[in-house]
């Protein structure tokens, strides 16, 4: 209960508090730099060299790229079934629909739902998500901007200057090398202030207004989102015969609401700021139900 305490109080304030207009217009990115640079980096440190490497592991850090390329297909066939749909709204929808807030969120609702060990489970997928969105995901905004050409430079440097993933590298290589152990402590309280200001973060950035006129697009990217990415992964778990705690965090990652540097990153290169950053927004409220429902499947169905 007090997880899911913890959840409501964060994300209340920050709607409170951006609201209120005591905090700058743009503090949450001051918030962000915090997690992303240090938080985040901490949460690798802290748990992966302790992460016992299994086979079923490669299907967890696969997940989120199967949901990218499955989405990929649903979010072009709508598109070109609504004739009407601009290059750049199309462009918002595949950053939105595809991919997963396994961090900011994620690792809230997994420590709520399930334990705080299986965020060692769940930064592999984290990893591989802001990978996608670190190349694949600028490739997309930039093709579908209206006044920005594909520069493959800018490409390369999105991907070598990302905290994280390299947070994430030095993680599996310099315990084999050096002995951290005395610095447990500091890297066990960086990573704890990741929870509260992420959902903090999330409640500074939730924006609800004018919904009802970008309903059918926001109807569309949710119900992959929220419903057919984790019923994928789970479908895929099941032919593969995956039991156990990896598969669940698999889907359950997967059941996540839209990762908010995606909605970030489709507002710097206009694709439909509004209806992204709406995306996220009802995804975010939404998924307090949804994650409900899947963390029932996996726990009652006895498919894991």
């Amino acid at each position: 209960m007090s997880n899911f305490l913890l959840i409501l109080v964060c994300i209340t304030a920050g709607i409170c508090f951006r609201k209120s207009g005591v905090l700058p217009k743009d503090a949450h990115k001051g918030i962000n730099a915090w997690i992303i640079y240090l938080g985040l980096p901490a949460i690798s440190f802290k748990y992966l060299p302790h992460l016992q490497f299994k086979p079923e592991l490669l299907f967890l850090a696969l997940s989120p790229v199967l949901v990218w390329a499955f989405g990929w297909i649903y979010i072009t066939i709508y598109g070109r079934a609504d004739k009407k749909m601009s290059k750049a709204t199309l462009g918002g929808l595949k950053l939105t629909a595809l991919l997963s807030n396994t961090s900011f969120v994620g690792f809230a609702l997994i420590i709520a739902y399930f334990s705080e060990q299986e965020i060692g489970i769940a930064i592999i997928c984290d990893q591989i998500t802001f990978a996608i969105l670190s190349t694949i995901g600028i490739f997309v905004a930039i093709k579908s901007s209206q006044d920005q050409k594909l520069d493959a430079t800018l490409l390369f440097k999105k991907v070598v200057t990302f905290p994280p993933i390299w947070g994430f590298i030095l993680a599996l290589i310099l315990p084999h090398f050096v002995d951290i152990s005395p610095l447990s402590v500091f890297f066990d309280k960086i990573a704890s202030t990741v929870g509260p200001l992420a959902l903090f973060s999330v409640g500074l950035q939730l924006k609800f207004g004018g919904w009802a006129s970008e309903i059918k697009h926001i109807s569309m990217a949710l119900l992959y989102k929220l419903m057919i990415a984790p019923l994928l992964v789970m479908i895929v778990a099941i032919l593969f015969g995956l039991k156990g705690m990896v598969p669940k965090i698999a889907i359950f990652e997967a059941a996540m609401p839209t990762l908010v540097t995606a909605g970030i990153v489709a507002d710097q290169y206009n694709l439909n700021p509004k209806l992204s950053n709406l995306v996220v927004g009802v995804g975010i409220a939404l998924s307090f139900i949804t994650t409900g429902i899947w963390w029932l499947v996996l726990t009652y169905s006895g498919a894991f």
